[in-house]
């Protein structure tokens, strides 16, 4: 980077910055939206609004880039303190607390609390690490992209079926591992997002234990999910996120 693109980038890194991150602490938030967010944001403010869409502006990759890793490391925030998963990420990291027995939660801090500041601490130590390695060389991980598809795929296939493999020397984990990559290929063939189905797979099992304590707090009736304000607010909602975005599709076809 050149002295100017410099100083360009460093306003767009620091908006960015305070753009995301309050995306990424609520839990039902993302990536997507403070990245397109920051975008506007440095093509309204640039001086160089001519560059945009046409010979690429910096502000317009510093500041998006920045605003998706404020967001993506602020999901950290529901994750430990309310053990809920806003990305696959977390999705993962939830799984290997609870595989540890480690349930993440306001008491954490106290319970686990070397473990919160070391798992801080990493976030930093990497940051610094992906600096090392991605400015001296930035010109071979550009070269990766050259890399056919197909050879680039059964590259991995591979590492991912010896990793799985010799984790335990089973072959169910190895018939697991296709039947999911399969399952992958026809969900990104049909459009279904994978985010839900890798936080569903990480919070069935625990639903499922609440849901079952609550049948027996409420000697088996089912009534008790419609009983409680709360929890009948919560159902309300669940039913409005899966019913009202159908209709409304149905709405638009029509028209």
């Amino acid at each position: 980077m050149t002295k100017e693109e410099w100083k360009r980038s460093i306003p767009a890194w620091l908006r960015a910055t305070f753009i995301g991150f309050p995306f990424g602490t609520i839990p039902a938030g993302g990536s997507e939206i403070p990245t397109f967010l920051s975008y506007a944001t440095e093509k309204k403010l640039s001086k160089h609004k001519e560059e945009f869409g046409t010979t690429g502006a910096i502000e317009g990759v510093a500041g998006p880039e920045a605003a998706n890793n404020s967001a993506i490391t602020a999901t950290l925030i529901p994750l430990l303190t309310l053990g809920i998963p806003t990305s696959n990420t977390a999705a993962i990291l939830l799984g290997a607390f609870q595989n540890y027995g480690i349930q993440p939660g306001p008491q954490l801090f106290d319970t686990n609390a070397n473990l919160v500041w070391a798992l801080i601490a990493s976030l930093y130590i990497g940051n610094v690490m992906l600096l090392i390695l991605n400015l001296p060389l930035v010109g071979l991980w550009v070269k990766l992209l050259k890399i056919p598809k197909p050879q680039l795929y059964a590259g991995i296939l591979i590492f991912a079926t010896v990793g799985v493999y010799g984790m335990r020397q089973s072959a169910f984990d190895l018939v697991l591992l296709y039947g999911i990559g399969l399952l992958g290929v026809v969900m990104r063939r049909f459009d279904f997002p994978t985010a839900p189905v890798v936080v569903g797979m990480i919070l069935g099992p625990l639903a499922e234990a609440q849901m079952r304590n609550a049948l027996s707090i409420g000697e088996g009736k089912w009534s008790i999910f419609l009983e409680r304000p709360l929890s009948l607010g919560l159902m309300v909602v669940i039913l409005l996120i899966l019913i009202v975005p159908r209709i409304l599709r149905a709405r638009r076809e029509s028209n």
